[in-house]
């Protein structure tokens, strides 16, 4: 395939707050194990030691969430784990990943012949000032966190044997999360179908909102909420300022003011 004959049409930028409504973690190196004993420590930004949501986590915690919903096969091994990637079957066609709205949203190995452009990049999300500076105030066990203790009972023996999880306490704010969707056209990619499949970033945001970010989710950790959605159109002149096409408060009014969104982004092409 061609790829020279691709031509980037215009990129809707959704930028959005992330609230942790439980404690969040994210794991970390476990190389400062020993600053209090916690055995699991979040990830921290090296110039400010503040937690932070690598835009890694989001990204893959979107993309497994929305394989599961659509029921896709899981054939790709990723370290100890698999998710699904077209092409990884032999069986698998052009066709087949031109009509997995997962695969082209979020891409495929590098080595597939039949791949277009990644449409979707996500950015890391940094801690809100006002929260940064709420936590300061607390006092919190570690910088900016609490520890949470947790006991596993040896069904055999019956001893205890308690663990210190790191988390970024509930409440705290991370501002400015960033999603860039690349709209296409020429050469196996088709602008309309682009616009269309916005419809599953939507989808990946609402399932998170039912599911947890991080680690520790299924024992309370990871519940987030996403506030002060804003979206905006920049097409090919990068002179100009993005084209502001709405506002929303929740995921849910975001949902519902999409087709709106969708036809205003057609008419820009």
């Amino acid at each position: 395939m061609n790829n020279n004959s691709i031509q980037l049409k215009g990129r809707v930028l959704i930028r959005f707050d992330v609230v942790a409504k439980t404690g969040l973690h994210i794991g970390g190196t476990e190389s400062g194990i020993e600053i209090g004993g916690v055995d699991k420590t979040v990830i921290r930004d090296p110039l400010t030691n503040r937690p932070y949501i690598p835009g890694s986590s989001l990204r893959g915690k979107m993309r497994s969430l929305l394989e599961k919903y659509k029921g896709l096969k899981q054939n790709q091994r990723i370290g100890q784990g698999y998710i699904h990637s077209c092409g990884a079957d032999k069986s698998d066609t052009l066709q087949t990943y031109l009509n997995c709205d997962v695969c082209t949203t979020f891409g495929v190995p590098g080595e597939r012949d039949f791949a277009t452009p990644t449409r979707l990049i996500v950015r890391d999300v940094f801690m809100n000032e006002d929260s940064a500076r709420q936590l300061e105030d607390a006092g919190t066990d570690l910088p900016y966190t609490e520890v949470k203790t947790e006991v596993s009972i040896d069904r055999v023996t019956s001893a205890a044997n308690p663990r210190q999880m790191e988390r970024v306490p509930a409440g705290t704010r991370f501002s400015g999360a960033e999603l860039v969707y690349s709209i296409y056209d020429g050469a196996n990619c088709d602008a309309r179908k682009d616009v269309e499949r916005l419809k599953v970033i939507v989808e990946g945001l609402q399932l998170l909102l039912d599911d947890y970010l991080g680690g520790l989710g299924s024992r309370g950790s990871g519940k987030v909420d996403i506030e002060e959605i804003c979206v905006e159109w920049r097409g090919k002149d990068y002179s100009a300022k993005p084209i502001e096409l709405g506002k929303f408060k929740t995921v849910a009014d975001f949902a519902g003011g999409l087709a709106s969104l969708q036809q205003t982004i057609l008419s820009q092409l």
